[in-house]
């Protein structure tokens, strides 16, 4: 399950050692660690890491498929995760060491930085390869991420994008060694933690109002 750490005045939160998909359990640890985080005063920001293969291979099918009459609230609770880690007023960052998969990879994207592992590891979309369609919201949120080309080409293609070129498109700031993924985000964020605050959340919050109005709405789910 997810734990948190801190270093200084850089929050990392470890998102796990498995696949960490979005089971409902994970997501509730999650939230209860970003509220920590929240209470937290002073200089802050935030680092989401992760440890072995997997970042995060995003939704929980398996639990989907068996909870099927739990569908809509389960999508609210992933588009609620989404919208509150892309409005969080700190800086943040995710640390990809790992494969990042699916609604693992727009949970990287709601992140204000990414810094992605160089040699080994795939960012990727698969969602048209698995015939599962974007919720208008999980749309939104990429589309406001991503320049309007690479976004066109990670939803309809599903490319599996490798560190350096995930970084030439646009969808990481850096990329490192197996062993700096999580110290350079760190050091990354380090300096920008005395920008937390309630004026951030407010810059945040309005410059991305139309992503976060539709991740916000309750009829919002896939299919």
């Amino acid at each position: 399950m997810p734990t948190l750490e801190r270093d200084g005045d850089v929050f990392v939160l470890d998102i796990g050692d498995t696949e960490n998909r979005f089971h409902p359990d994970w997501i509730a640890s999650v939230n209860a660690l970003l509220d920590e985080v929240d209470k937290a005063e002073g200089p802050k920001a935030l680092v989401s890491a992760a440890t072995g293969k997997f970042f995060t291979n995003g939704l929980d099918l398996d639990w989907l498929m068996a909870n099927a009459d739990s569908q809509s609230a389960y999508v609210i609770s992933v588009h609620a995760l989404l919208a509150r880690v892309l409005s969080l007023p700190m800086i943040t960052v995710a640390a990809m060491q790992g494969h990042t998969f699916a609604a693992g990879a727009m949970f990287s994207l709601a992140h204000d930085f990414r810094v992605m592992r160089a040699d080994r590891g795939y960012w990727c979309l698969p969602e048209v390869d698995i015939n599962i369609p974007f919720a208008p919201g999980m749309s939104a949120l990429i589309q406001a991420r991503l320049t309007p080309q690479t976004a066109h080409e990670a939803m309809v293609t599903g490319r599996r994008y490798g560190g350096t070129q995930a970084q030439a498109a646009g969808i990481v700031d850096h990329t490192a060694g197996e062993d700096e993924v999580r110290s350079a985000a760190i050091e990354l964020v380090r300096p920008m933690a005395a920008k937390a605050g309630p004026v951030l959340g407010t810059i945040k919050t309005r410059m991305y109002a139309p992503a976060l109005e539709l991740l916000k709405d309750t009829d919002n789910t896939l299919g």
